[in-house]
């Protein structure tokens, strides 16, 4: 048992981009990496006999507000949390649920204490404080477990996400104490990530960082972004994020994004991503691949027997057709939903794949600009 390590291995010249190793106690996670969500302990339509031997998933995404609710901690205390439930053994972040409790807006409220909200399930009532978060992560067993924070909408007034952050930190402060009174379980560390907030104002998001690095934690997370404000503004904030956090600590940029969206943060100093992008689109048809973006729907794909994505390697991009996908949407199989999922997941981490070795190799700039013109076209 050890806390998380972080390893810098190599910085490019022309960006803040950089690759590293996380170590925790299931495994190494070669950095910039993508995370897949598996919310509810799976990662939609896909196994983790496909996450791991396919797609190449270092690390994959719990959802305490869904695991709690469904199965529930009895049931994955007994089964000796979830990497023995769902049979996964590498490691594993869990968010803390505040996320999905703050988008249930009309069915929570928010005190001092913690969020009272409604189950989205059978309208059962919940309160998630710090400490009770606290303990469902431990519960749950995730390698890297995260804050408990309110995460402000966009947009928002100057003295609301002021206000946001000071209870964010409060809450931050009982996450910690809450942490250091329990033990972990499963016989493996468990890993506390501080979330930075502060809207979209300059000031807000620098005192938070502060605030978060004075923690010292082995991470630290930058949440509050991607939640409708104009891209270029995330791109602005991120990389202040990026300047005032540690740079001997992982960074990780909650819920971004496009695979742009990545290249962008990678080049601003971002080390960990996650989004339900890639499964949620694949599943509704939308493709992102070396070459650019498909809508396999589209009936110009219909006679194309030419593979899924050439530019990767992975089996089921190279065996299957792009008319045998189409074809399995439109007759509404089961399939096609497994199918665009895998070749979206598979891309997704061959893209960061690709940037840790321009990193390395010194040219990521030259490259990712070239990428981002080429990823963005609509095929």
């Amino acid at each position: 048992m050890a806390n998380l390590s972080f390893t810098l291995q190599a910085n490019d010249a022309a960006t803040k981009a950089r690759a590293g190793v996380i170590t925790t106690d299931h495994g190494q996670i070669q950095t910039p990496i993508f995370m897949p969500v598996g919310t509810v302990g799976s990662v939609k339509a896909v196994t983790q006999q496909q996450l791991k031997h396919e797609i190449n998933a270092q690390i994959i995404l719990g959802n305490t507000y869904h695991l709690y609710l469904r199965p529930g901690t009895d049931i994955l205390e007994q089964a000796g949390g979830l990497h023995k439930f769902n049979g996964w053994d590498r490691p594993i972040l869990t968010d803390s649920g505040g996320y999905q409790v703050f988008s249930l807006a009309e069915n929570r409220k928010l005190t001092e204490e913690g969020a009272l909200f409604q189950s989205h399930i059978d309208g059962s009532r919940h309160l998630f404080s710090p400490e009770k978060v606290m303990d469902i992560q431990r519960s749950i067993g995730g390698d890297i477990i995260m804050a408990f924070d309110e995460c402000p909408p966009y947009p928002s007034e100057y003295k609301y996400a002021k206000k946001s952050l000071e209870l964010t930190n409060r809450w931050l402060d009982r996450c910690f104490t809450r942490l250091a009174e329990t033990p972990d379980k499963y016989g493996y560390t468990q890993n506390l990530f501080p979330i930075v907030q502060g809207g979209v104002y300059k000031d807000l998001r620098v005192a938070s960082c502060e605030y978060v690095a004075s923690k010292n934690a082995t991470g630290n997370a930058i949440g509050g972004l991607s939640v409708g404000e104009p891209e270029e503004m995330m791109y602005e904030f991120t990389g202040l994020c990026c300047e005032h956090l540690p740079a001997d600590k992982p960074r990780y940029l909650m819920g971004v994004g496009t695979p742009w969206n990545i290249l962008e943060g990678i080049a601003l100093g971002v080390d960990m991503f996650d989004c339900v992008m890639p499964t949620r689109n694949g599943r509704n048809g939308m493709l992102f691949t070396t070459a650019g973006v498909i809508n396999i729907k589209n009936k110009k794909w219909a006679t194309d027997f030419s593979p899924i994505d050439p530019g990767l390697s992975n089996e089921s991009s190279q065996y299957y057709t792009k008319a045998y996908l189409r074809h399995l949407f439109v007759a509404n199989e089961i399939l096609a939903l497994q199918l665009a999922s895998i070749q979206n997941l598979s891309f997704y981490l061959w893209l960061v794949g690709e940037a840790r070795k321009h990193i390395i190799a010194g040219d990521y700039n030259s490259w990712y600009k070239e990428m981002v013109v080429q990823l963005k076209q609509r095929l």
